[in-house]
């Protein structure tokens, strides 16, 4: 029930404590699983104090143990081991402290610890964290490559001495971590965080030797794979030996199945590539010869075509042919224009013969009146009237004495 109080009326510290100490006893006995991250053994003393670490989070909480249950553990406990403990929630009054104070302390065991493995795997691929689209591929030749590993390692040296073998002038930047142990998956999450915040690097090593399943139980911390499926920046796994499978294998981009084999996927080999360089060059000559003497063998071919190899021929065939067509020309038109000179001689013949003026040229004269009209009968003057006579050359002026009509033949005084 929950304590009526108010301003008036507050309540006691003591009433405030000893209501949380009750609330908290009805949780009861319940198993625990965690990881001891500090043990801690106080002289003279029949209590042992154990700091119990949640594996997937930031979260922990003070385990006291009588001395007799915890020296009972078989095999017995150390620092960073996982184990499953039967504990009841207290909390101390005087301090206002909780703790949990256990009867049993169990070690989880390897087929167990697998098991475990096996149901954390399942979730996370559930939640495709695994899928192969979010596999990032790795950058041909990284301006800087990140190593997560543990300090002054076989590790760190077989990741180095391997990746500047192939490529000189590779550029690294080391985070040392602790590698195994309840605070090495924390560590390893700061540096890879660290490093993919780095714009200079282009891809990460997480790289550890071979070891046990439990000690490699931090590059199966549910926290790691996911840090690492948030990363931008390529990272490539290199934890243990190949038969080594942590989860972080699943999560990385790149699995390798040796420290020494990702100082080999990370950059190339530099033989290798002027090698490859020079074969491409090989190439390249080779091809460019071959299109080179494909196409002068298309030029002397070219040159052999008559109308390469005589180029004039044709013209002077052509120029022959123009002087043939030019003087048949020059001919049909003499021909025509002697023929049309002829016709016009006969056409100006006929003309001339039906001229007015080859009939005056005979003797006859053409009379006109005064209007101009030509004199056709002898009643259309009178006598008297002034006509005009348009003889071959010239022409006359008259005066009708008389006019006479077809018939009458009589002399010009009738």
């Amino acid at each position: 029930m929950a304590l009526e109080t108010s301003v008036e009326k507050p309540a006691p510290v003591r009433q405030i404590a000893n209501a949380l100490s009750g609330w908290i006893n009805r949780l009861g006995w319940v198993w625990v699983e965690g990881q001891i991250a500090q043990l801690t053994r106080r002289p003279g003393t029949q209590t042992v104090f154990l700091t119990l670490r949640d594996s997937a989070a930031d979260v922990s909480v003070v385990v006291t143990c009588p001395r007799r249950v915890f020296d009972s553990v078989e095999p017995p406990v150390t620092e960073g081991a996982r184990v499953v403990v039967h504990v009841r929630p207290t909390y101390y009054v005087p301090r206002g402290s909780l703790s949990l104070a256990a009867d049993d302390i169990r070690p989880v065991g390897l087929g167990e610890l697998l098991a475990r493995l096996e149901q954390r795997r399942r979730l996370l691929a559930a939640e495709g964290l695994f899928d192969r689209e979010l596999k990032r591929r790795l950058p041909f030749l990284p301006a800087g490559v990140g190593l997560v590993c543990g300090r002054n390692s076989a590790a760190e040296r077989d990741v180095l001495e391997n990746a500047r073998r192939r490529w000189p002038g590779v550029r690294f930047q080391v985070e040392n971590t602790a590698v195994q142990g309840h605070d090495a998956a924390r560590q390893v999450i700061e540096a890879l965080g660290r490093l993919d915040r780095d714009a200079g690097i282009d891809v990460i090593v997480l790289a550890r030797g071979g070891g046990s399943v439990e000690d490699l139980l931090p590059f199966s911390d549910e926290g790691l794979v996911r840090a690492v499926a948030r990363c931008t920046t390529a990272v490539v796994s290199a934890i243990g030996h190949e038969q080594d499978s942590p989860l972080l294998d699943l999560v990385a981009d790149v699995r390798a199945s040796t420290p020494t084999d990702a100082g080999k996927l990370v950059v190339p080999d530099v033989a290798e590539e002027l090698a490859r360089v020079q074969q491409m060059r090989d190439r390249g000559r080779r091809h460019v010869a071959a299109w080179l003497e494909r196409e002068r063998h298309g030029l002397a071919q070219l040159r052999q075509r008559p109308a390469l190899a005589a180029p004039f021929a044709s013209l002077d065939d052509r120029e022959a042919a123009t002087r043939d067509l030019l003087e048949r020309g020059r001919r049909c038109v003499r021909h025509q224009l002697d023929r049309a000179d002829d016709d016009t001689a006969h056409r100006l013949a006929r003309v001339r013969a039906l001229s007015p003026l080859a009939t005056l040229e005979r003797g006859y004269a053409v009379l006109q009146t005064g209007s101009g009209d030509v004199v056709r009968a002898a009643d259309q003057v009178a006598a008297g009237d002034a006509v005009t006579a348009q003889v071959f050359q010239g022409r006359l002026d008259l005066t009708v004495e008389a006019t006479h009509d077809a018939t009458h033949h009589g002399g010009p005084g009738e």
